[in-house]
C-alpha cells in the first residue's frame, strides 16, 4: 500500500510540474532553438532503434500468426492482424518505451545532474524558472516528434511483417494479398487512434523524466537511482495509460 501511495504521489508531483510548465507557454516563441534541439534528440537520435525493432516486431508477429493460421489455411488473414497489431497497439507502444529507455533516461540523468551540482538552484537564483527552460521545450518537442515515430515503427513493422510472410516457406503470402489485408481492414481511425496513444505515451514519459530528474536530493549516485525511478514509472504510466486509453478508444 505504501508503495501504491509512493507511486500516485510522483504523478501528482509530476502532474503539477506540467501545470508550472504551461504557465510559461507566452515564453515559447523565444526558446525555438531549444525546442529544435530537443526535437533532434528526441526524435532523430531515437528513430534507429525504433525502426529496427518495429521491422522484427513485425516480423515475429507475422512468423507466430503464420504459424497458427497455416494450420487453418487462413494465411491470408495475417496481414490484417499485423496491420491492426501494429497500428492499434504494438507500434505506439514499443515508441514510448524505447523512448523511456533512449531518451527519459538521459533527460532524467542530465536534469538529475544539473540538480546535484545546483545548476538547477543557480538558475532560480538569477529568476530563471527551471520549468520555463529546462521542462517546456522538451513537452513541445515530444508533441511533435512523437507521431513521427509513431507512424515509422507502424509502417515499418507492416514491412518486417510482409518480408517474412512472403518469404517464409510455410508461409509463402503473396505480397499483393498481405498489403491488401492492411488496405482492406486497416481504417485511418485505426491509425488515428495509434497516434493518439503515442502522443500521450510520450508526453507522459518525458514529463516523468523531467520530473524525476528534477526532484532528486543528495550526492552524484542518486544520479544513477533517478534515472532508474524514471524510466519503471514511464512504464508503470505507459502500461496503465494504454489500457484505458484503449478502452475509450473502443
Amino acid at each position: 500500500m505504501r508503495i501504491l501511495h509512493q507511486y500516485l504521489s510522483e504523478f501528482g508531483q509530476a502532474f503539477l510540474l506540467l501545470v508550472r510548465s504551461l504557465r510559461h507557454l507566452p515564453s515559447l516563441p523565444r526558446q525555438m532553438g531549444r525546442v529544435i534541439e530537443q526535437c533532434y534528440l528526441i526524435g532523430y537520435t531515437t528513430f534507429p532503434i525504433v525502426a529496427i525493432l518495429s521491422f522484427f516486431i513485425g516480423s515475429v508477429l507475422a512468423l507466430q500468426t503464420g504459424y497458427s493460421l497455416q494450420t487453418f489455411g487462413a494465411v491470408d488473414f495475417i496481414g490484417t492482424i499485423v496491420g491492426l497489431s501494429m497500428a492499434r497497439e504494438l507500434g505506439p507502444v514499443m515508441a514510448a518505451i524505447l523512448l523511456a529507455g533512449r531518451v527519459g533516461s538521459a533527460i532524467s540523468a542530465e536534469l538529475a545532474s544539473m540538480k546535484v551540482y545546483q545548476e538547477v538552484d543557480a538558475l532560480i537564483t538569477m529568476n530563471i524558472p527551471p520549468e520555463r527552460m529546462l521542462v517546456l521545450p522538451r513537452l513541445i518537442a515530444v508533441l511533435l516528434m512523437m507521431p513521427v515515430l509513431a507512424i515509422v515503427a507502424i509502417i515499418i513493422g507492416w514491412l518486417g511483417g510482409a518480408v517474412v510472410a512472403s518469404q517464409v516457406s510455410f508461409i509463402g503470402l503473396d505480397p499483393r494479398i498481405y498489403f491488401d489485408g492492411i488496405t482492406n481492414f486497416v481504417a485511418f481511425k485505426d491509425v488515428l487512434d495509434g497516434l493518439i496513444k503515442a502522443q500521450i505515451f510520450g508526453f507522459s514519459v518525458i514529463l516523468i523524466s523531467c520530473h524525476v530528474g528534477l526532484q532528486t536530493r543528495g550526492g552524484p549516485r542518486e544520479i544513477g537511482n533517478s534515472v532508474t525511478r524514471a524510466v519503471v514509472l514511464s512504464l508503470i504510466a505507459i502500461l496503465f495509460l494504454d489500457y484505458f486509453i484503449t478502452q475509450a478508444l473502443l
